[in-house]
């Protein structure tokens, strides 16, 4: 997009927004919900959505205007005018679609079998808790806000003579791509409330979802769909089915509770009758309302610029979208066995995990702001290993769906150990990592045939075998090969933790193989044949989305993956200005991109830096391993001046369950963790003039002095009073509380 109508547009929001919030009664100026805006995201291909939630909640209802293609991973995109129905279950910025469970849409004036809103965008509204829309063909008024496990809908009707409402249980997201509705079990159990069971297989192999609804009066009239005939059953199976109720003339809105449960429907009312006995809808709103303030006030930031404190809110708000609470109030909950489990005291099931997006910034942020919600995570993680027999790298809905590269929940793990969260028995812990890191050819056999078998693929064999993963036996070979040296170190410091010297020291040594990759002619990372040649011909500039050597990139946006060896990957060039060079070059190099099947997540570029996927990004922040800091200050004040922009189509690419968000919120504030595992940060430039951040050990204070948009250079640092002569601290530094001092200039 041209940067001046980028501009333009930024600038008219930010008015629109500002007006928004002058308009609220009753809201302090240090309330940061003023400055969430739930619309960030939902243009370009950010892939977020405006709905309803709370924070982590297994509910998060929202509208579904795109049902096929990449922009409906979310089921809503912004440049849309057309609102299919209000489903219960949303990704949040992924670049692969599913869920859209149990969708209901009011509607009048019409007697269509699958009736469609149209609506404006001018009378849509949306804030942390809350949804509002008007159906423009319909005359109705629709808002939503939720519970953790509890939809609510409020709606309101023009014609108070005809007020209909349609259950879609044909509903599904991404057909397109193989999503398909498998099953739904239907039953009417009286006027006001209706419950089933939906099941259908997609991204998640098989993915059930149990419901009850209940409605604030009761309906006069119903009538079933199945195969193009109408009927008035109460109770059926079906594939695929379409509900219509019919309401008695009322100036009331109509009001219905939709819990959910993936067990069923005897967990789904336990969970209504836990979390929303009543019908109060602005109560609940308030309540949504509350517990997102009281997660976003962890950090209290300082600045002038609307910009900047739009856009960090925001981050922090969709940093809190995963993952997602799956399990019953009664502790019941869907293993990765498929089987129907008991939570002990203490444990909460999760699912949504994004680990190789999020592993990188949004699960190191959360061990400095909710370090008992990390370790959660983590024993979450090696559980789903006790279940399955093999940790998850993006599990969605009780199932393995392998997506992604290597095994990275070993990531999460180690950095949660690193930091001292985790003080229990690590013997689990360190099984779970060694067999995921291990070719299992009895999980390849276990999960044959299905889209889980992705979760142990042949890389690792020839990892193990061979010591690189050859690009003449499997595609993606070095992105692999990077990663899962990265993931061995991880492991190698998990065994550390548990006292096992032999396996630290096997794994340590598996994390030098990155360096098998490199091309010191080239000085990039490149494609290695079984035979121990080089593939050629070498274009660094190409890219075949799943067919190449790199996952969703290309050799430029993969050679400096070895964040566990920085010194080690600057040791391979000839000296250490030469890797300062090569940096340089990756910044400053042509943009353009080589390949008829070029991956669509290579957005956000500068020079061949792509900020839009997650491969890059702690790329800006390896310059403070050289004699030069000031470039990555410039650097990271271009990326999160250009990238992040309050407006829909303000993020660059996926937004990936929180990772592009974490990024922004780390570095807005002057830091950021290259190294996950390594319990150590190094600085950047800061938007924000000042952050408080509530650790266990009372405050953390980051001042940016002198700071504005041209002095984005830091002069000096100083941690507690004293001078740092690296740009580099430790986790525990923040967690005992303390001030850290940028002083900022205009000069290099």
């Amino acid at each position: 997009m041209n940067k001046q109508v980028i501009l333009f547009l930024s600038v008219a929001w930010l008015f629109m927004l500002s007006g928004c919030q002058e308009g609220k009664k009753g809201v302090g100026a240090d309330d940061p919900l003023q400055y969430v805006d739930p619309f960030i995201g939902t243009g370009f291909h950010g892939h977020t959505f405006p709905g309803a939630t709370v924070p982590y909640g297994m509910v998060q209802l929202s509208p579904d205007t795109h049902l096929e293609g990449w922009d409906a991973c979310s089921g809503y995109h912004y440049e849309d005018s057309v609102i299919y129905g209000f489903s219960h279950t949303h990704l949040s910025g992924t670049g692969i679609g599913d869920l859209g469970d149990v969708l209901f849409l009011p509607y009048s004036r019409t007697k269509e079998k699958k009736p469609v809103a149209t609506f404006k965008k001018e009378e849509e509204a949306a804030s942390p808790g809350y949804y509002k829309v008007k159906l423009d063909n319909f005359g109705v008024t629709a808002e939503l806000t939720a519970t953790k496990r509890v939809g609510l809908h409020r709606y309101g009707f023009e014609d108070k003579e005809d007020r209909n409402l349609m259950l879609d249980l044909s509903h599904i997201l991404q057909a397109n791509w193989g999503h398909r509705m498998v099953e739904n079990r239907f039953k009417m159990v009286d006027a006001q409330t209706i419950e089933g069971v939906q099941r259908t297989s997609g991204w998640a192999q098989d993915h059930l979802v149990a419901y009850r609804a209940e409605f604030s009066e009761p309906f006069k009239d119903w009538k079933v769909i199945m195969n193009g005939k109408e009927s008035k059953q109460k109770e059926f199976t079906a594939e695929e089915a379409i509900v219509h109720f019919q309401f008695d003339a009322s100036d009331k809105p109509l009001i219905i509770k939709v819990a959910i449960s993936p067990v069923d429907t005897r967990g789904a009312a336990l969970n209504m009758k836990e979390e929303l006995p009543g019908w109060d809808f602005n109560r609940t709103m308030k309540l949504a309302k509350a517990e997102w303030r009281d997660a976003l006030k962890g950090i209290k930031i300082k600045t002038k610029d609307k910009v900047v404190k739009t856009n960090f809110y925001t981050g922090l708000y969709h940093c809190m979208m995963a993952p997602v609470t799956w399990q019953d109030v009664d502790g019941r909950y869907r293993g990765m066995n498929k089987e129907i489990m008991q939570a002990p005291e203490g444990f909460t099931n999760y699912t949504v995990f994004s680990l190789w997006d999020t592993f990188r910034a949004l699960h190191p942020l959360m061990t400095i702001l909710n370090p008992d919600k990390a370790t959660e995570w983590s024993e979450a993680l090696v559980q789903k290993y006790s279940e399955g027999g093999v940790l998850p790298k993006w599990p969605l809905a009780s199932n393995y769906t392998g997506t992604m590269v290597g095994y990275p929940a070993v990531s999460v793990m180690a950095d949660v150990v690193a930091k001292g969260l985790y003080t229990g028995d690590l013997d689990d812990w360190l099984e779970a990592a060694v067999t995921s890191a291990t070719y299992q050819p009895g999980i390849v056999e276990k999960f044959k045939g299905t889209r889980e078998a992705a979760v142990m693929p042949k890389h690792i064999f020839y990892k193990e075998t061979l010591g690189w993963v050859p690009c003449d036996k499997l595609p993606e070979s070095v992105s692999y090969g990077l990663e899962m040296a990265y993931y061995d170190w991880c492991v190698a410091k998990i065994a550390e933790a548990a006292g096992d010297k032999k396996t630290a020291a096997a794994f340590m040594k598996k994390s030098e193989y990155y360096k098998t990759y490199f091309d010191k002619e080239s000085g990039l990372m490149r494609g290695k044949n079984e035979d121990g040649s080089w593939r050629t011909p070498f274009r660094p500039r190409y890219s075949s989305h799943e067919e190449s050597d790199y996952v969703e990139g290309n050799a430029w946006q993969w050679s400096f993956f070895v964040p566990h060896a920085p010194e080690g990957m600057i040791g391979l060039y000839d000296n250490p200005e030469q890797f300062e060079a090569m940096l340089d070059t990756l910044f400053t190099t042509d943009s353009s991109i080589e390949g008829e099947k070029a991956s669509g997540d290579i957005t956000g570029l500068v020079g061949q830096y792509a900020h839009g996927n997650e491969p890059s990004h702690h790329m800006a922040y390896l310059y403070n391993y050289t004699a030069s800091p000031y470039k990555a200050q410039e650097r990271l004040d271009q990326i999160m001046r250009e990238f992040y922009l309050p407006e829909p189509g303000g993020i660059i690419g996926n937004e990936d369950c929180g990772q592009m968000s974490a990024w922004y919120v780390m570095s807005a504030m002057g830091f950021y963790q290259v190294c996950p595992g390594d319990p150590t940060y190094t600085t950047g430039r800061p938007l924000v003039d000042k952050a408080v951040i509530t650790v266990p050990g009372g405050k953390f204070e980051i001042v940016a002095h002198n700071n504005s948009p041209e002095n984005k250079y830091v002069k000096e640092l100083r941690l507690n009073g004293k001078k740092l002569d690296k740009p580099f601290f430790t986790h525990d530094d923040i967690m005992k509380g303390g001030k850290l001092e940028f002083f900022m200039s205009d000069a290099r």
